[in-house]
């Protein structure tokens, strides 16, 4: 059952002043230990913090807002719910905010530019204080309506020329070059790549990272081993389907996200083939399915925890240190190679 709040002698609820009696300090330290001031030191703030829990105090967030001009609220807009990824980077965001004081408002765009739109006006209507957008490469159409309106925001892999606009750049090149390595010390030389849709610039740079990897390692690849996907199963088992029909096979596939990889392995268990004996499958993301499939898929890690950091980072860097010059307005996530049970040695024939 949860624990009711403690009333005083004339049967009101706690108020900040209670708080702050228990707590002996000011209303200001408390205020300020709740909105995360870093004036405030930790032991004040340990005290503050136990004083609310003893009296399970519920701040009054509209008053706060209506005192500081500021809603404690942070948007994050992500590109489609459906995919394991999102759920897992907003579940980060949101650990990270709550620790620091502040609640998120999630919307998902379903890659649709209207419903975009709508998220990003349902966003300013709430009066978030900053805006994490999360689409890669579905962010133009709303990028006017927030900057215009100087709401601080942060972006994957889009850079643009405004003081309220920080950038979180994705290192893919590094993930991916140990993937090709991988697979080359493994015997392989036929190695396919399944691409996102080209309408996210995250997808581009991805494709254009392999290709990129495949000539350092002195690998030919072939123009026809290149098939354009949508990032989910489905596509990833059209994809496929797609190589099997070649009168050529690649002995491995690498894929734009893991979402597309399961759809591979979904794909080539239908056509009898065995995944890594046949046919080696890399992805990219390592969601928290990517462990449990079978068998267990080898992945590029892109991690949804320094993710969500960074943005968070970002925001709130816009939000504390507004008109500070040396604003750090860049953040590099890199990737790294997670090697499990979908990869081997290719057939000796094809060897």
């Amino acid at each position: 059952m949860p624990r009711k709040p403690n009333r005083n002698a004339t049967g009101k609820l706690p108020d900040i002043r209670a708080v702050a009696s228990v707590a002996k300090v000011s209303i200001a330290t408390v205020s300020r230990t709740m909105n995360g001031s870093p004036l405030v030191s930790e032991r004040l703030s340990k005290r503050v913090w136990q004083a609310i829990k003893q009296l399970n105090y519920l701040p009054n967030t509209h008053a706060r807002t209506l005192v500081s001009g500021r809603s404690r609220i942070l948007g994050i807009i992500v590109e489609n719910i459906s995919n394991p990824f999102f759920p897992e980077l907003i579940q980060s965001f949101e650990e990270i905010a709550v620790t620091h004081g502040y609640e998120i408002l999630v919307s998902s765009t379903n890659s649709d530019p209207a419903v975009l739109a709508a998220c990003a006006r349902r966003m300013l209507e709430r009066k978030v204080d900053g805006v994490a957008v999360m689409t890669f490469g579905e962010e133009e159409p709303v990028l006017d309506q927030l900057t215009y309106r100087d709401v601080p925001i942060v972006l994957a892999e889009f850079k643009v020329d405004d003081p309220k606009a920080s950038t979180i750049l994705l290192d893919y090149s590094t993930g991916i070059n140990q993937a090709i390595h991988h697979l080359s010390e493994l015997g392989h030389r036929a190695i396919a790549f399944l691409a996102g849709p080209h309408s996210l610039h995250s997808a581009i740079t991805r494709e254009n990272d392999f290709r990129a990897a495949m000539e350092s390692a002195g690998l030919q690849l072939q123009k026809r081993w290149v098939i354009e996907c949508d990032h989910t199963l489905k596509g990833g088992a059209a994809g496929f389907e797609q190589l099997s029909r070649l009168a050529s096979r690649p002995t491995a596939v690498v894929c734009s996200n893991d979402m597309t990889a399961i759809g591979v392995l979904r794909a080539a268990y239908m056509q009898s083939l065995r995944v890594p004996h046949d046919l080696s499958v890399i992805g990219l993301d390592d969601i928290d399915f990517a462990e449990f499939t079978l068998p267990p898929l080898t992945t590029i890690r892109l991690s949804r925890a320094d993710l969500a950091r960074a943005a968070f980072n970002a925001l709130r860097a816009q939000l504390e240190e507004a008109g500070n010059p040396r604003l750090q307005r860049e953040f590099l996530v890199s990737t790294t190679l997670v090697v499990r049970d979908s990869t081997a040695a290719p057939p000796s024939s094809a060897a």
